[in-house]
């Protein structure tokens, strides 16, 4: 079977739906460490915040066995957008393709995350994503 969701999308556009949609919800699915030490999506300015939700645990990386319970239990609404980011967009989508095939629809992966891909010099932050689309953001 084939692996499907909503699909991929730019943090620009993330933005817009999450501007536009009051039932949009951004599920950040990074770790804590992650989300203390880098930094996080500010969503004061639309009334919104993100659902912090990781796909795996920190230390050792082990994928999240209560990720789907959590979501379920969440209070968003099934047919609202679903927008998942992760750093770079690889956690994030394996998110959006177990919730989709679970029942949640609209569900997207913000395809360059929060910090994008490495730049020429091996960083990230620098080439493309959240903080690189100049997207409101803060120190965790």
């Amino acid at each position: 079977m084939a692996e499907t969701y909503a699909g991929d999308i730019s943090a620009t556009d993330a933005w817009k739906i999450l501007e536009a949609e009051t039932d949009a919800v951004l599920v950040d699915v990074r770790t804590d460490a992650e989300w203390a030490y880098v930094g996080l999506p500010d969503l004061a300015g639309i009334g919104k915040q993100p659902l912090l939700i990781p796909w795996q645990l920190f230390p050792n990386m082990a994928e999240n066995a209560d990720f789907a319970r959590i979501m379920e239990e969440s209070g968003t609404r099934r047919d609202a957008a679903h927008l998942f980011i992760c750093r770079s967009g690889q956690r994030s989508r394996f998110a959006a393709i177990a919730m989709t095939g679970l029942g949640f629809g609209r569900c997207y992966n913000v395809a360059d995350g929060f910090e994008g891909p490495h730049d020429e010099s091996g960083h990230r932050g620098r080439a493309a994503g959240w903080k690189v689309d100049g997207l409101p953001w803060k120190q965790g």
